[in-house]
């Protein structure tokens, strides 16, 4: 530019020979930027397309940065990444590909920024936090710069069946795994929330006692038993403690959200773990059945399966008990199947019960002699004319509620949904009372010879 004197007469530059003090191609030349494949370069958007972002870094040409390189998301509108006159950093992939183009990516360099910041917190300990973009085989991918894993075992203090609610929203994380080799970060939020909850967790377990009554929702069903929300902690019924019947699955006992009364069995400091039990709150069928018949009484059943040394027989709602082959008749008998079969009803008399040990003894053949009925069972029969106890005139319905459990043949029906588990539990327990039940049996009954 010229120069203006006092008067404002205006004087032109005066033009040298050499006013670049360099080569007009060497002048140039210094305006470029110059670049490298793998360097961070800074620029600003110029334009979007569907496919594409143009990048102005000062090279000799904009660079493109393709739609898939933009975000470490899947299928991203390039408009929601990046706006026009954004200043964004970029990671050189090639200087030139074969359509001559400098090719960039802007998820590499954040993946770089990122690996160095993870690194430092990883170290320290930390957390780090981002959105959920994904929900993949066995977990979640969070955003942290670059795709963390976080497994579905540590989304949450419990294990979480459906992941979809999930994606959207910003989590924290622990980071239990980095390898930049592998490209591998795994993350754990279960971590963050028990180093979060700890001194909540102390005291709600230091409040809880064994033998408390507690209510509770039900937040979790597995095979092996049910969590339950105590409104602090999670606690666990063991399958075994779901109910004093067998149970095949604990999704026929209880379902989520159900709100329950249990007992607290167990409280694991250590460990951090509750025990709980439901059946604790509930009556025990086998007190129930004790406090309402005694030795000596007729009561009602079916034969439910027979073993080498008698047949059980199902005499109240879960209750099962023994009748031994030598209480089976007044004859020898070789085989129980001489004389009963599966399905069979029949009258059998109390002769032995044992509520500590949950065992009834009962007696086919001294039935048949006669005796006192117990009392649920007065309102179904009558004497006859002969003095003997005979059917009712509710005797239907009393068939009525049986063929619920079995059909004309004697088999279990499907309307039994536990029978077939019922029968395979009650193996182990037969073998293991064969023994000691036949050697008392034996030792006070002589069986008259064949």
């Amino acid at each position: 530019m010229g120069t203006f004197d006092d008067e404002g007469n205006y004087s032109p530059r005066q033009v040298v020979a050499d006013d670049l003090g360099m080569s007009f191609a060497d002048a140039i030349a210094g305006t470029m930027v110059e670049v490298e494949d793998g360097q961070l370069v800074h620029g600003t958007v110029v334009k979007i397309d569907k496919d594409e972002v143009l990048l102005d870094i000062g090279y000799k040409s904009e660079g493109v940065i393709p739609a898939r390189e933009l975000s470490i998301r899947n299928d991203v509108d390039p408009n929601e990444i990046v706006k026009l006159g954004e200043s964004i950093e970029a990671l050189v992939l090639t200087k030139e590909d074969k359509e001559g183009r400098l090719v960039l990516s802007k998820k590499r360099a954040q993946y770089e920024r990122a690996w160095g910041t993870i690194e430092k917190v990883k170290e320290a300990d930390g957390t780090v936090e981002g959105p959920v973009i994904e929900v993949v085989k066995g977990g979640l991918i969070v955003d942290i710069g670059l795709r963390g894993f976080l497994p579905a075992s540590l989304v949450e203090l419990r294990r979480v069946r459906d992941l979809l609610p999930y994606v959207g929203k910003t989590v924290q994380a622990k980071i239990i795994e980095l390898d930049q080799n592998r490209n591998n970060v795994v993350l754990s939020r279960r971590a963050f929330l028990e180093e979060s909850q700890k001194e909540s967790r102390d005291s709600f377990l230091t409040n809880l006692k064994p033998g408390e009554i507690r209510d509770g929702v039900v937040s979790s069903v597995v095979s092996f038993g049910a969590f339950v929300d105590l409104g602090g902690m999670d606690g666990l019924i063991h399958v075994s403690e779901l109910s004093w019947k067998h149970v095949d699955h604990p999704g026929a006992v209880v379902a989520i959200g159900d709100k329950v009364t249990v007992q607290v069995l167990d409280v694991d400091f250590e460990r951090e773990r509750i025990s709980l039990s439901l059946k604790a709150t509930q009556q025990d069928p086998w007190q129930e059945f004790a406090g309402t018949h005694e030795v000596g009484q007729l009561v009602y059943g079916r034969v439910t399966k027979l073993v080498p040394f008698g047949g059980f027989v199902q005499v109240g709602e879960g209750i099962e008990g023994l009748v031994h082959i030598s209480e089976m008749s007044t004859h020898h008998v070789d085989a129980p199947e001489q004389v009963v079969t599966p399905g069979e009803e029949l009258w059998v008399k109390i002769i032995d019960l044992d509520l500590a040990r949950r065992r009834i003894s009962l007696s086919i053949k001294q039935a048949a002699e006669g005796g006192e009925l117990a009392e649920e069972y007065r309102s179904h029969f009558e004497i006859d004319e002969h003095g003997n106890w005979a059917a009712g005139g509710d005797d239907a319905e009393r068939e009525a509620a049986w063929a619920e459990y079995y059909d004309e043949n004697g088999n279990k029906t499907d309307t039994d949904p536990a029978a077939p588990a019922a029968e395979a539990a009650a193996e182990p327990a037969a073998d293991e009372v064969a023994a000691e039940v036949a050697a008392d049996i034996d030792a006070e009954v002589t069986e008259p010879e064949a």
